[in-house]
């Protein structure tokens, strides 16, 4: 048998080690310093890009696609090459790849606090930015496919498959969920409205979690635990049975982030079906996982690198059980809006996500060096106060969820609410906001400990960046080699990766194309309502300025039917009041109150007076000043320019009303400012503030309410 010597790019493996350890130190510190903002407005200094609203999505955004998208990328052109016996398909394409990925992290970290944002979670950046994340994808797919098609291995081993699988969703994921009408270079209007567009959004959000996560991590699982611990993995028939069920189950769950809100009850009752069976092959794939390591545990107990991952697959189990069970209607009552999820998405992050990124930091850095982690007693360190540091960060949140849940829904002896202030419930859980920022920092430290351990392990190697390798050519003995009978079974689909990639593609489609299509071509399942209109030009740019400071981030738009919600709000939210959102902004964590129902509660100078200092109106408050917002004219060049896309959008503006719009802007602007003026305050017509007031006192006015409790 003839061997070929050819040569593994370890060169791009290194490159995107350092941008794994660069941003997850720079996503996790921006994650400390909101965790210390929700309970110390003020640290943002009167800043406008400092403040939490804006700077959450980006550390969402670094801490998913410049922390973990890079560790991804990492470990699977380490894996590849190796899986493939094949270098990269194109040097060129590598290159373009990371510096491509980078040039979106740092047009994230730039526009984001700008303001320039979609308002949609983990799908924030502005259009232009879009575009390049599918460039560079392709991009990506293209090196990837390439070189499993010149493979010399015929069998495509089980992290190939994870790998194909999270190429192709998330490049239909971001697709779908993206296109969007210009405005101008920084401003877009999503094509979906209200509920439409909250399932396509969550269909992607969940999914986002969901292939780009999970499935490419799963991948890494399979390749780097079995190297790790130099144990097979534990059942080859498991693998197949987890990848496919968790592939085709996975893309249904989307739903179950609405539950109880103007979704129609079928696609949510699918969302909490789905989710439910998703249990099956999250945790298939955990126990294929665990036992890989069978007989390995003392060697477990000895390398630090295993410990990172057994902790990272168990977390992988707890946040997958939890989900199915946040998906129980009568559980997600409870914990939807709450700090719940918050605690549950982060055992995910920083348990699964985090802890396996390390462990295989802890792994490949040596070897891309030729030589020996510099210290065990760090990565052990590292070990422990991740770990502490995960378990002071979820634990108070998980109690702070409980509590928010149970008192918003608590009422006396009399029915009546016994918190009607929903500021006297933040202040109860004010502590353990401040339990979870000390367990963020010992998170982030521990981040520093890893990025001096391997940076003083890079330092007494040598890079190698081309490793010299040998394997027969992919024709040559490989039916015999392995004793594998040719047929229709499994085996022969992993020898087929362009069949392997279209089933692929089949199994994710399904479930988006039975959700969307009843939805978006079944006119009764979105009822309209004869006295909803389209927004004002004054409350449409009071809607964009309420958007780029991220008030989305704490407040929803959704009054539930529960009493306790109808109680405290008004009237439930009715699917007809959102056909003309776009996007929609139902939020999906209440830090402050529900501002469905808020328009006409509070006169304007209330409003004004709420975001020139929050607490002269709510005492306590832990919402920043918006000062700005008094001071800075609102810019309304591109207004006659947001109709005409609205329009085109379905809107019902009258043709041509472009031309009158911005007088209508002013008019309204000066009957807002003359209101204040009565209140002895003086303000311009044109200035941001007064946009906002418009916005927020037409909210929920569109149908009568009844009247409601105290925010």
């Amino acid at each position: 048998m003839q061997l070929e010597t050819f040569s593994y790019d370890n060169k791009i493996v290194r490159y995107f080690t350092y941008a794994t350890i660069i941003w997850g130190a720079v996503g996790m510190l921006v994650g400390v310093i909101i965790a210390l903002q929700i309970f110390l407005p003020g640290m943002n200094f009167g800043i406008s890009w400092l403040t939490y609203g804006r700077l959450r999505p980006l550390h969402t955004n670094a801490v998913i696609f410049a922390f973990v998208g890079n560790g991804i990328f990492m470990g699977i052109y380490y894996s590849l090459q190796r899986l493939c016996k094949a270098r990269m398909f194109s040097d060129m394409l590598s290159r373009l790849h990371f510096w491509g990925w980078q040039l979106i992290i740092v047009l994230a970290a730039i526009t984001l606090p700008l303001g320039m944002t979609t308002s949609k979670d983990y799908a924030e950046l502005e259009w232009p930015i879009d575009i390049l994340i599918a460039a560079v994808w392709v991009i990506f797919a293209i090196n990837m496919f390439g070189t499993i098609i010149r493979r010399r291995e015929r069998h495509m081993y089980v992290a190939i498959w994870f790998y194909i699988a999270t190429v192709v969703t998330v490049a239909l994921l971001h697709i779908v969920n993206s296109i969007e009408i210009p405005v101008d270079l920084f401003k877009s209007y999503p094509i979906y409205a209200g509920v439409q567009d909250a399932l396509v959004q969550w269909w992607y959000g969940h999914n986002a979690v969901a292939f780009f996560l999970t499935t490419p991590y799963l991948g890494l699982m399979y390749y780097f635990i079995p190297k790790a611990s130099g144990r097979p993995v534990f059942s080859y028939r498991l693998s197949i049975i987890h990848f496919w069920a968790l592939i085709f189950l996975y893309i249904w769950a989307g739903p179950h982030h609405l539950l109880y809100t103007s979704l129609p009850d079928w696609a949510q009752s699918l969302g909490t079906v789905f989710s439910i069976m998703l249990i099956a092959p999250s945790w298939g794939g955990m126990i294929n996982g665990l036992l890989t390591l069978r007989g390995a545990w003392d060697k477990v107990r000895e390398e630090p690198v295993l410990k990172f991952m057994v902790v990272a697959v168990t977390a992988y189990g707890m946040a997958t059980f939890e989900g199915p069970m946040l998906s129980i209607k009568s559980v997600n009552a409870l914990s939807h809006y709450t700090s719940w999820t918050i605690a549950h998405v982060h055992v995910g992050a920083l348990g699964w996500n985090g802890l396996l990124t390390f462990g295989m930091m802890y792994w490949l850095v040596p070897k891309l060096f030729n030589t020996q982690l510099y210290s065990k007693k760090l990565a052990n360190f590292h070990f422990w106060i991740s770990t502490l540091g995960i378990v002071f960060y979820a634990v108070p949140i998980y109690f702070a969820g409980w509590t928010e849940g149970l008192l918003w829904k608590q009422f006396t002896a009399e029915g009546l609410l016994q918190y009607p202030n929903f500021l006297e419930i933040v202040t109860q859980i004010t502590p353990m906001y401040h339990i979870r920022a000390f367990g963020g920092t010992l998170f982030l430290i521990g981040v520093f400990v890893m990025g001096y351990n391997l940076y003083k392990t890079a330092k007494a190697g040598t890079a190698v960046d081309n490793e010299e390798a040998q394997a027969p050519a992919l024709a040559a003995g490989f039916t015999e080699k392995f004793n594998i009978k040719e047929g229709w079974g499994h085996r022969w689909l992993e020898s087929k990766p362009i069949r392997f990639m279209v089933l692929a593609l089949i199994a994710v489609a399904i479930g988006g194309l039975v959700e969307f299509i009843p939805t978006f071509l079944v006119k009764s399942n979105i009822p309209t309502i004869a006295s909803v209109k389209p927004y004002t030009p004054l409350e449409l740019e009071g809607r964009d300025i309420y958007i780029r400071e991220g008030c989305n981030n704490c407040h929803s738009q959704m009054v539930r039917p529960f009493r306790s919600e109808t109680e405290r709000y008004g009237e439930y939210s009715k699917v007809g009041e959102f056909v003309y959102d776009h996007p929609f902004l139902w939020g999906s964590k209440r830090t402050g109150p529900d501002l469905h129902r808020v328009g006409g509660k509070y006169p304007d100078a209330w409003h004004y007076q709420h975001m020139e200092d929050p607490t002269t109106m709510s005492p306590g408050s832990v919402m920043p000043p918006y000062p700005w917002l008094i001071t800075d004219k609102l810019d309304v060049s591109n207004t006659a320019k947001k109709i005409s896309v609205m329009r085109s959008l379905g809107v019902p503006y009258d043709e041509g009303y472009e031309v009158r719009a911005v007088d209508d802007l002013r008019m309204q602007g000066n009957a807002i400012a003359k209101r204040l003026e009565e209140a002895k305050i003086v303000t311009d017509w044109d200035s941001e503030i007064v946009a906002l007031i418009a916005y927020l006192q037409r909210l929920g006015t569109d149908i009568k309410v009844k009247e409601q409790a105290g925010l």
